[in-house]
């Protein structure tokens, strides 16, 4: 089985904040949110931001914007029609049947552009649909057991990550793991 994270992997940029954005050009009152969002964005690049952090400092806000979107399927709709061109041409040449990404993008996001790249398997934040409650943060050391709750027998053959830092569980229990920086994919394990 080849896993893949999705930000800056598979994905030329980052989903979320992408999605942010995306929001933010509907409702102009979120770009009061952008510093925080920036901020909140490299402190996790930077591996300063624990999960927990995460959740004390953002997640109501996120929660409180989620439980108000009428219907979050079109949105990924919309969304993906404009941001497709973001996957990188790599991963049509790697891609495989049982391919699993993980992410801390949320699922509800993800489903739309897996299905129309074919991947059955995916691992993300979940986000409650009618709440907007957060109920998995999947982020750094958090991916392991979401992960293993999804596929407890699975055997990671290969790995791909743009952060070997904020990866690094997952590389630790891949065969072989790979650092994604555009489009140059090099084997680190």
């Amino acid at each position: 089985m080849n896993v893949y994270d999705f930000d800056n992997t598979i994905y030329r940029g980052e989903s979320v904040l992408d999605l942010f954005f995306f929001y933010m050009k509907r409702d102009p009152y979120l770009i009061r949110y952008l510093p925080r969002v920036f901020h909140a964005l490299a402190k996790y690049k930077a591996g300063k931001l624990t999960v927990e952090q995460a959740i004390a400092q953002y997640a109501s806000f996120v929660e409180d914007y989620f439980s108000n979107i009428a219907d979050f399927h079109a949105d990924s709709v919309a969304f993906w029609d404009g941001h497709m061109k973001n996957i990188k041409p790599f991963y049509a040449a790697l891609q495989k049947e049982d391919d699993v990404i993980v992410t801390a993008s949320p699922e509800i996001n993800m489903r739309e552009i897996c299905r129309r790249l074919g991947i059955k398997h995916c691992v993300g934040s979940v986000i409650d649909e009618k709440t907007g409650k957060i109920t998995r943060l999947c982020m750094r050391s958090r991916k392991i057991p979401a992960f293993l709750e999804a596929f407890p027998d699975a055997h990671i053959d290969n790995f791909y990550t743009d952060s070997p830092k904020n990866d690094a569980p997952l590389i630790h229990m891949a065969e072989h793991a790979f650092a994604v920086k555009g489009n140059k994919i090099t084997q680190i394990k």
